[in-house]
């Protein structure tokens, strides 16, 4: 899978219309990494019909019949090669990857449920999470995906304005915060700040030309640019591994403690262009 001149990148993208500003995006990323001589993988996972429910199915040789504890299964069925043939395919293309790239529209004020239901069904426990059978000492910067870099590029409908750190939708990193901190760094990757897209729906051929542009020069900086300072979990700021020490981040509370430079991340970057065109 590694390319001989460069590194591997997954692209997972959920997005079913073809000419839709995140397909477009994804065209980019794909010419952009190739340029540079990296691999690319890539999961359309409209194309593939994932199935986006995580239920019984998904484990076809079960550890109890009495009663279904996700966890459990997922750990026997992980541990014993008895997963799903798509997941076990997802999960080869994840741990032959050096980064993964998540490309999808903001519905809902999150990841399409195809999307979800990837993540769902592909982190398994014994590799995203309870890792080398550790429980939770392994996590939040630690574990299955650590030393992977992880980058958002989502198309958001709504004009910039509304996510601006007083926006009525609330900051765009702070929406995202179960997917960067969550579904992301708990299992280890480096996660980069997001790169969005506003008023997806009424751009021009001009507008779509300078996201593209703007995309791909993100995409050329993949393995150079600082990812957001999410704190370890064993670095120190969590004596008990859950709660902060009373002398980091005093007087914050929420999300934002949780971030090292939090003042420099609380929000996406609202260009002005992006405003005036909102």
């Amino acid at each position: 899978m590694q390319s001989p001149h460069g590194k591997t990148v997954l692209i997972v993208h959920a997005q079913p219309e073809p000419t839709s500003v995140t397909r477009q995006l994804v065209h980019a990323s794909v010419a952009a990494l190739r340029a540079q001589g990296h691999a690319v993988l890539q999961s359309d996972l409209y194309a593939m019909g994932w199935k986006a429910v995580f239920d019984a199915d998904d484990f076809p040789d079960r550890a109890r019949d009495a009663r279904l504890s996700f966890v459990d299964e997922s750990a026997h069925a992980y541990a014993h090669g008895k997963q799903t043939a798509d997941v076990e395919e997802e999960q080869r293309k994840i741990l032959a990857a050096d980064a993964v790239i998540l490309q999808f529209p903001l519905w809902w004020f999150g990841m399409p449920a195809i999307m979800k239901g990837w993540i769902d069904r592909v982190w398994a426990y014994g590799l995203a999470y309870g890792f080398r059978g550790e429980g939770n000492a392994l996590r939040y910067g630690e574990g299955g995906f650590a030393g992977k870099r992880a980058l958002l590029s989502v198309a958001v409908g709504g004009p910039a304005i509304d996510y601006s750190p007083r926006g009525i939708n609330g900051p765009l990193e702070q929406l995202l915060f179960p997917i960067t901190h969550g579904a992301l760094f708990f299992p280890g990757m480096q996660v980069l700040p997001t790169f969005a897209v506003y008023g997806a729906g009424r751009m021009d051929a001009a507008s779509m030309a300078q996201a593209c542009g703007d995309w791909r020069a993100r995409v050329e900086r993949l393995f150079d640019d600082e990812p957001i300072a999410f704190r370890p979990q064993n670095g120190g700021d969590y004596p008990d591994r859950h709660v902060l020490a009373d002398h980091v981040a005093p007087g914050q509370t929420g999300l934002l403690a949780h971030i090292g430079n939090a003042r420099d991340t609380a929000a996406s970057p609202v260009p002005a262009a992006a405003l005036q065109e909102a």
